[in-house]
C-alpha cells in the first residue's frame, strides 16, 4: 500500500530531469497517486507522464505558463474532470537568473518574482476551492535556501522565496478551517539541470559542497527534494501546517 494511494496532485515544473519536480511527480505515482503533471515546456511535461505511466502509474500531463491566471484556473479544472478531485498542489516551477543588484533590469527582478512568487499565489488561490471540496489537501511550496538567508546576486531569486515561505504560512493560517495544509520546502545545493545552468558545471563533483559550505559535505539530489514533499503530501504529516521544511546537509545551520 502506497503512502499516497488514491491521492490526486499537481506538479509544476515537472519537465527537467534531472529537476525537483520530475523527482518529485516519479515518486508520487510511485507511492499511488495520480498526477497532472504541467510545465511549460510540453514535450517534456509528456516525457514525464511517460515514464510514470510507463511504471505502472496514472498521469496526465499540459502545458503551463505559471503566470498566466487562466491556464492555472484551466489545470485546476481538467485535473478535477481527470481524476475527480484535488488533493495535492506542488508549486515546483521556477527560475533563477543570478547577477548583481548593479547588473539586474527590472524587467529581470520582475520576471523572477513573477515565475517564483506569483505563481505561487496564483496556485494556492485556484487550488483551494478544489481542495475544499475534497475535505482537505495540501499545498506544497518550494521556496529555497536563499529565501532564509542572504545571497550575492540572488536578490531576486531570493526575494521571492522569501515571499514564499511567508505566503506558506498565511496560506496555512487561512486554509486550516477547511482542513487545509500549506508548508513550504527550502532546498540547498541539490543537483538539477538548473544547478548545473547556475554553476555552469556538467557534474555534481564540480560544485562546491565541501563541509565549510555544506556540514554533510555532498550535494544533494532531487529525490532529497521529493522524499520530503512526499512526507507532506502524505497524511503521515496531518498535523503539520505553516511549517518550513530545510533540506540543505546543515548548510544554513552556520
Amino acid at each position: 500500500m502506497g503512502r499516497v494511494d488514491d491521492k490526486v496532485a499537481i506538479v509544476t515544473g515537472a519537465a527537467s530531469n534531472p529537476g525537483l519536480g520530475y523527482a518529485t511527480a516519479l515518486t508520487l505515482a510511485r507511492e499511488g497517486a495520480k498526477l497532472m503533471v504541467t510545465d511549460v515546456d510540453e514535450a517534456g511535461a509528456q516525457a514525464c507522464a511517460a515514464a510514470i505511466c510507463d511504471a505502472g502509474g496514472m498521469a496526465e500531463a499540459m502545458h503551463q505558463d505559471v503566470t498566466d491566471e487562466q491556464r492555472w484556473k484551466a489545470v485546476v479544472e481538467q485535473t478535477v474532470a481527470s481524476f475527480g478531485k484535488l488533493d495535492v498542489l506542488v508549486n515546483n516551477a521556477g527560475i533563477a537568473v543570478l547577477m548583481p543588484i548593479s547588473e539586474m533590469t527590472l524587467a529581470d527582478f520582475n520576471r523572477q518574482i513573477e515565475v517564483n512568487l506569483t505563481s505561487v499565489f496564483l496556485g494556492c488561490k485556484y487550488a483551494m476551492p478544489a481542495m475544499r471540496l475534497a475535505g482537505g489537501g495540501s499545498l506544497i511550496n518550494l521556496s529555497s535556501v536563499a529565501g532564509l538567508v542572504g545571497i550575492a546576486s540572488c536578490v531576486a531569486y531570493g526575494a521571492a522565496k522569501g515571499g514564499v515561505r511567508i505566503m506558506s504560512k498565511s496560506v496555512a493560517v487561512e486554509g486550516a478551517k477547511d482542513n487545509i495544509r500549506c508548508n513550504s520546502v527550502h532546498p540547498g545545493v541539490i543537483w538539477t539541470n538548473m544547478q548545473a545552468q547556475a554553476t555552469g558545471q556538467s557534474d555534481p563533483s564540480g560544485v562546491d559542497v565541501s563541509p565549510e559550505r555544506v556540514p554533510l559535505g555532498r550535494i544533494g539530489y532531487a529525490e532529497d527534494i521529493a522524499n520530503c514533499v512526499l512526507y507532506l503530501a502524505s497524511d503521515e504529516s496531518s498535523y503539520v501546517t505553516g511549517a518550513e521544511f530545510t533540506v540543505d546537509g546543515g548548510m544554513t545551520t552556520q
